[in-house]
């Protein structure tokens, strides 16, 4: 089990820059999840760990080792497509058991007459059928060995894929949005199956995903990347609850993090039209970002609040209500329509009994705030009360 280390990895083809410069160590054991955006650069890196693809520059260490010219094989890695790459003249059974026939595969074994009867006689050997019906049993496939991928659906294609990876004891497990063809109650149950397995084996594994639900229930630790870049490196909890700049703080989230402009004078604090007295620290007088995330806002009666509010959209999801609310103008009390497209998103549990059109007011946890550079984006520094004072 392997600790990897990424020393300056860069990526391109030709004059397409994908991957500009990687950084990175992944310790023995982690359960690392790549997080980003389509096209950001996610499975490119997780092809060139596994070596299906060339490095461009830079090195790439196994336990201290250039792996650079290794093969696939050699690395020891096991790798779940998001293409399904599936045999289609071979079953479930055979797809699944694939990887185990080959380990045991000799240069003597293709030969044509040879190459079928030896299969046939691996198929049946107790270790192989053991291994195969255990996952495939885990993963829901029992009733399906006996047919070929044509006769599936796309899902069930996906969890053969899945299973033929984990079916064997590599060093490494490499999976690429394997859940994506997944109907939402399977994507749970194999979500808890996936960290289940790397509970019980303690090996590395590299998950890429654009799911950031995946990502924090899954990972013991994440890259966030955006064009090639790393953006943050953290715990699904660092990550959330301190993003270092506003992508990270916009992609993590659902709704994502509330980024308001405000300007800062002295204590005060004005958003708009609306000025009110912070009792915590504030970044130095002038603009910036104020990041709140949905929970850390309360809903108050009206005028008790240092945000007055109109609720324009009401989110109901069962254990919680997500409002989407629109500021008021100062003492105009009319809603800014200039905010129309910038709603605060408020996450309250239960059901408050609002509906469109209604007020209210926000306050804040005021030890929940992230600051921002107007100009960068990046995380300020400031730490912060627990309360409101009303201006």
């Amino acid at each position: 089990m392997p600790n990897i280390q990424l020393d300056r990895v860069h990526k391109a083809f030709g004059e397409t820059q994908i991957i500009p410069q990687f950084d990175a160590s992944i310790n023995d054991g982690e359960f690392l999840v790549l997080l980003g955006p389509s096209g950001c650069g996610k499975s490119t890196l997780l092809r060139m760990i596994a070596g299906l693809s060339d490095i461009t520059d830079g090195t790439l260490r196994f336990d201290g080792r250039d792996v650079g010219n290794w093969t696939p094989s050699q690395r020891g890695v096991a790798f779940v497509f998001q293409s399904y790459a599936l045999y289609p003249h071979m079953t479930v059974r055979e797809n699944i058991a694939f990887p185990l026939l080959m380990d045991r595969f000799r240069k003597w074994h293709h030969i044509p007459v040879v190459s079928s009867f030896v299969r046939w006689r691996m198929m049946h050997e107790p270790g192989i059928v053991e291994r195969t019906d255990r996952i495939a049993a885990q993963l829901e496939l029992t009733a399906l060995m006996n047919r070929r991928p044509a006769n599936l659906s796309g899902g069930q294609r996906q969890r053969v894929a899945l299973a033929r990876a984990l079916v064997r004891d590599p060093s490494l497990y490499l999976l690429d949005e394997p859940l994506s063809n997944l109907d939402a109650k399977l994507r749970t149950q194999m979500r808890s199956e996936i960290s289940a397995l790397h509970q019980r084996v303690q090996k590395t594994f590299i998950y890429v995903t654009h799911d950031q639900v995946e990502a924090m229930t899954m990972a013991t630790k994440i890259i966030v990347m955006d064009k090639g870049v790393i953006q943050q490196i953290g715990t699904p909890d660092e990550i959330y609850a301190r993003p270092a700049n506003t992508f990270v703080a916009r992609f993590v989230g659902a709704p994502p993090m509330n980024l308001m402009n405000v300007t800062i004078s002295g204590n005060a604090l004005t958003l708009d039209r609306c000025t009110w007295q912070a009792a915590h620290p504030l970044p130095q007088d002038g603009q910036a970002i104020l990041g709140i995330r949905p929970e850390n806002f309360r809903l108050v009666p009206e005028g008790q609040g240092p945000l007055p509010v109109e609720i324009v959209l009401v989110e109901r999801l069962g254990a919680e209500v997500i409002l989407g609310c629109q500021v008021l103008s100062g003492q105009a009390g009319k809603a800014d329509a200039l905010l129309r497209q910038d709603l605060i998103h408020v996450r309250v549990a239960g059901n408050p009994g609002l509906s469109h059109g209604d007020r209210a007011a926000l306050t804040y946890d005021a030890d929940r705030l992230n600051w921002y550079s107007t100009e960068t984006g990046v995380a300020l520094d400031a730490s912060g009360a627990s309360l409101w004072q009303s201006a």
